[in-house]
């Protein structure tokens, strides 16, 4: 018996089709693709049309059967994305066009690499992105969206992209990852490194003892409703120290705490046995992801100890390959964290637009990679 065409619909909300149907398609190493925490975005109200970020997922189905999703977005701006688009904005729309809104596949807040398009094992991958493709593409025509674009896709999945879209044009950045290279324990990893920048950490750990401060983790069910008030007051001072109201509310953690709490690590750190500044990971099958931070004190190095040495304990200890800190920071490099590249592929309906942008991420590109190759040159290691 012929199996059923592929067909496909647009999901208005994640909670259109049931986490048991999304979930057999996600990674087990993918914790922010999970129903769940697409779900907690959606259901906590961080990402709806009011805050910019419009559900539009696309489900390929066979028959009854999900066989393939792409998370999408009609975006109203770009805020929470972590590839800086602003300035191809405001050249279309300085020649008289519109940039928004326009059609995102992403993770919302997350710059976290991996892979964006959801394809069932049992299916012909080509044909599935053809017809996301189509899909993305007619919402861009029918919705006068100015652009597509996929952002944090992993290698296989952009390369699988390339092949299909050859017209995607292709933005390179960079982003710094620590990897177990065998080192067995934190003083293995002390070990490989190079003099000055070993006495540097061990200062760094020290200084945050030095403070009176103590720092411990917890997981999963442990983590109670009273340890994410806390960790929310401190993820929510970030924001205000820099004029800004948070991303993401605290109905957004608890559902999360409530829903995938086997995926959740807490960093605390204590002074006389009160919490003061707290960080919150995820955790897959092999990686780390250092997502969340916030402090009610100033201290000298905490963040270093609470959301880098921390993560690399931790993962040393329970076997994990791989940590992924967050975007951002030279810093991370003198201490362990070798430069990765990251990249994200962008359609551009307006032919002007899209050449000049063409050109830029192209002579962009050069730059970092140059600056990529630099980097693994600085790593700390002997």
């Amino acid at each position: 018996m012929p199996l059923p065409p592929l067909s496909i619909t647009i999901l208005p909300t994640i909670e259109a089709v049931t986490a048991s149907q999304w979930d057999s398609l996600v990674d087990n190493d993918q914790p922010f693709l999970r129903h769940a925490f697409l779900h907690a975005l959606e259901a906590s109200g961080s990402v709806s049309e009011a805050t910019g970020w419009e559900p539009c997922h696309l489900s390929v189905w066979q028959g009854e059967q999900l066989v393939a999703a792409l998370p999408m977005y009609r975006k109203h701006h770009s805020y929470g994305e972590y590839v800086f688009d602003w300035g191809w904005a405001e050249a279309l729309e300085r020649s008289g066009g519109r940039y928004y809104p326009k059609a995102l596949s992403a993770v919302p807040f997350t710059p976290v690499p991996g892979a964006r398009t959801l394809i069932a094992k049992n299916v012909d991958a080509r044909a599935v992105r053809g017809l996301l493709a189509g899909a993305w593409r007619e919402q861009c025509e029918s919705l006068g969206l100015s652009s597509w674009h996929l952002l944090f896709a992993d290698e296989a999945d952009v390369t699988a992209w390339q092949a299909q879209c050859p017209e995607l044009i292709t933005r390179e950045g960079v982003q710094f990852q620590w990897r177990d290279r065998g080192f067995g324990d934190f003083e293995g990893f002390l070990a490989s490194m190079t003099s000055k920048r070993r006495k540097m950490i061990k200062r760094e750990r020290r200084l945050v003892a030095e403070q009176g401060l103590q720092v411990a983790h917890l997981e999963g069910d442990a983590i109670t409703s009273a340890d994410m008030v806390h960790f929310y007051r401190c993820y929510a001072i970030t924001y205000h120290e820099r004029g800004r109201p948070p991303y993401l509310n605290y109905d957004f953690f608890e559902r999360l705490r409530q829903t995938m709490p086997e995926a959740l690590v807490l960093v605390q750190a204590y002074v006389e046995g009160r919490p003061v500044a707290s960080a919150l990971y995820f955790r897959g099958s092999s990686t780390l992801y250092g997502r969340y931070w916030g402090s009610e004190v100033v201290a000298d190095c905490l963040h270093f100890e609470a959301c880098y040495y921390q993560g690399i304990e931790y993962c040393l200890q329970r076997g994990l390959t791989l940590f992924d800190p967050g975007t951002q920071g030279e810093h991370k490099l003198v201490r362990g964290f070798a430069p990765q590249r990251v990249r994200s592929l962008h359609y551009i309906s307006h032919p002007g637009l899209a050449a000049g942008v063409a050109q830029f991420c192209h002579e962009e590109g050069e730059h970092v990679s140059a600056y990529r190759d630099a980097a693994h040159q600085a790593l700390p290691f002997k």
